[in-house]
């Protein structure tokens, strides 16, 4: 409480005389500005110079010569315009996450439910699910798939022991 009220009478202390001397002092004065930056005066120009044709820029401007060409045609179906730029996309296989699933995929690319669904099929039956079946099904590239499939292994679970210490065996 004491604390407040030493510092509110500080600060107060001879507050008018502080500001009157601020008031009081001669305030900075802009700098000059610079002669091609003042706005010209066109008001003293009769219409006859106004209307005067520059012969030196007359020239220039026949010089400047202007190609206009119409946008391309944007391409139609039956129905009716489609964007351009509209990406290939196919119907993903559902899932189980119901509004989370995701519904249309760009051809070329699969989802996580997606791969994960054609590594099970391929490790349960891989005479069925080949990589040329796959690759067709979800319309990848056949590169693609037998990468996949050889190095993309999520069902093995592999502990490795830690570096200078011995396993614990099993008994």
């Amino acid at each position: 409480m004491m604390g407040g009220q030493v510092t509110r009478a500080l600060r107060n202390f001879n507050l008018e005389n502080r500001a009157f001397r601020e008031i009081g002092k001669a305030k900075p004065l802009a700098a000059p500005r610079h002669p091609a930056a003042a706005t010209p005066d066109y008001t003293d120009l009769t219409q006859e110079e106004i209307k005067k044709k520059d012969e030196d820029l007359h020239a220039l401007l026949k010089e400047v010569y202007v190609v206009s060409r119409d946008p391309p045609p944007i391409v139609t179906d039956s129905e009716g315009s489609f964007p351009p730029n509209k990406k290939e996309r196919r119907l993903a296989k559902i899932g189980q996450l119901g509004q989370l699933d995701v519904k249309t995929i760009p051809k070329g690319k699969i989802s996580v439910i997606e791969a994960l669904t054609l590594l099970s099929n391929h490790h349960r039956s891989p005479d069925e699910w080949t990589a040329e079946k796959i690759a067709n099904e979800y319309s990848l590239e056949l590169k693609d798939v037998t990468a996949l499939l050889a190095y993309f292994i999520p069902f093995t679970v592999e502990i490795f022991p830690p570096r200078g210490k011995k396993a614990i065996q099993d008994r």
